[in-house]
């Protein structure tokens, strides 16, 4: 069974919160699975997993599609370097370098679509 999707209001809500210093565990949950569900939104597709643990994971970008096992392309970051890339809060090359960002795989990228929201 699919996940509900989280609406506009109530993701923006979060994100908003959760770039505080102060967001609770649940608020950053609810904004890190916002931005999932806007990535594969922006970018949908089944090529690269992007994973945001213990929080959520989602599949995007056109390509080819694996079906078994772990997935050619993936990339794995924190909660907080989740938030910082897809509001614009850090570049890709800038989280890569620093080692906060984990991709492997020939697609692993997401510097051409981030970022997939930006806070008012």
């Amino acid at each position: 069974m699919a996940r509900a999707r989280i609406t506009e209001a109530d993701g923006m809500s979060a994100v908003s919160a959760a770039l505080t210093a102060s967001a609770a565990r649940d608020v950053t949950a609810t904004a890190v699975r916002y931005l999932l569900q806007a990535l594969a939104d922006k970018v949908p597709g089944n090529s690269v997993e992007v994973r945001v643990p213990p929080f959520g994971a989602v599949q995007c970008i056109e390509g080819p599609r694996h079906t078994r096992g772990t997935p050619p392309n993936v990339i794995e970051t924190d909660a907080a370097t989740w938030l910082a890339l897809a509001t614009g809060r850090t570049t890709w090359p800038e989280a890569v370098a620093a080692g906060v960002v984990h991709a492997s795989g020939t697609r692993a990228t997401l510097e051409p679509v981030l970022p997939v929201y930006r806070p008012h």
